[in-house]
């Protein structure tokens, strides 16, 4: 487990934090601008000096009470930050190498080829840094960062600084690290997108406190946590939605199909190459792409339709966001974004037995 049990105080701030974290996996910290979540991460490092304690299992980076602060640069952590800061006099290789001499004697802990082969790097190392694209760079940062053979990856909006096209580049990458390598990763955002395709855990902060904290499903799937049901302003989309962690149980190639199976249900998605049965996978599914009926349709365009029980129903002046449970015991949970007359129409109430119209599922 990560602990992490700190408190800070600055003009016109105040951080107050006590978490313990998984020790494996990507817990994201996510909350509006200003609500701490640099801050916290920092502080986690040991560059930003808190009060309070730090561990990451049996090692105990601090511990006020008993006068312990282990300096930053022998603490086990890589820190990736927005811009790459990548040494511009070296190359590629230069770079990696400086991230390897600093690891010491703690280098065997993790072999650097595999780490080359998975972020896709093989064929920049020559390259000087200043020739990168600006996902190329971050890369090779996030390579550097590994190079010191870190217990702790911290990971702080790494995304903010690219645009669309080098963020859809990277954002595979992200994942095959979440996917293959044993090592707890922190990751800050301000993208509810990177959280759903990257985090398995998530913090939500809210003026320097906790305002929850568990499982990415679970947090997601709630109707009462303004930061992640926000709905956007002048034109911006709807970010509300669930995650499910799904695996592939069937295949129509005709259709190139595959239907995805979780505890209360299954649905149909597009095939992605090189998908096979068993694989899990992970899906996002939108509050604003699920609708509701009280009797299940008999001839529809939407083919996921899906029996459900809602649970709670938050109506604001011109919608209600309906939390729906696919079985009555623990099953997996969909948002249903509706306008506030049709809920009120349908008289919908909590306990109701409706049918859920999936319109749209993106794989992660």
């Amino acid at each position: 487990m990560i602990e992490a049990h700190l408190s800070l105080t600055r003009p016109g701030f105040a951080l107050d934090v006590s978490l313990s974290l998984p020790g494996r996996g990507v817990t994201a910290l996510f909350g509006p601008s200003g609500c701490g979540k640099t801050t916290l991460l920092r502080a986690i490092a040991g560059l930003e000096r808190a009060q309070g304690r730090v561990a990451l299992g049996e090692e105990v980076w601090q511990d006020d009470a008993r006068g312990r602060f282990v300096p930053p640069h022998r603490r086990a952590l890589g820190y990736v930050i927005q811009e790459s800061a990548l040494f511009a006099h070296l190359d590629v290789q230069g770079n990696l190498a400086y991230g390897r001499k600093r690891a010491g004697a703690a280098a065997q802990r993790l072999a650097l080829e595999p780490v080359i082969e998975l972020l896709g790097i093989g064929a920049l190392m020559g390259r000087r840094v200043t020739t990168l694209s600006g996902g190329e760079r971050q890369r090779v940062a996030i390579a550097r960062a590994l190079a010191t053979a870190p217990q702790l990856l911290l990971m702080d909006e790494p995304l903010a600084a690219l645009d669309a096209a080098r963020k859809a580049e990277i954002l595979p990458y992200l994942e095959r690290l979440q996917r293959e390598l044993a090592l707890p990763i922190l990751y800050v955002t301000h993208s509810l997108d990177e959280v759903a395709r990257l985090a398995d855990h998530l913090v939500l902060l809210e003026s320097g406190r906790v305002a929850a904290a568990g499982p990415l499903a679970e947090l997601m799937a709630r109707t009462d946590l303004p930061a992640l049901v926000r709905r956007g302003g002048a034109g911006a989309p709807d970010e509300a939605g669930v995650v499910i962690d799904a695996q592939v149980v069937e295949r129509d190639e005709a259709y190139g199909l595959v239907r995805i199976g979780f505890h209360g249900g299954s649905l149909w998605v597009g095939e992605q190459p090189g998908m096979a049965l068993g694989q899990r996978v992970r899906a996002h599914v939108l509050a604003r792409d699920v609708s509701l009926t009280r009797v299940r349709p008999q001839e529809s365009t939407i083919v996921n339709v899906l029996p459900a029980v809602i649970e709670q129903v938050q109506a604001d002046r011109g919608t209600a966001l309906l939390q729906l449970a696919l079985a009555r015991l623990g099953g997996t949970r969909l948002l249903a974004r509706i306008t506030r007359r049709s809920c009120e129409a349908l008289a919908l109430q909590p306990g109701d037995e409706v049918f859920a119209q999936v319109k749209g599922v993106a794989l992660m």
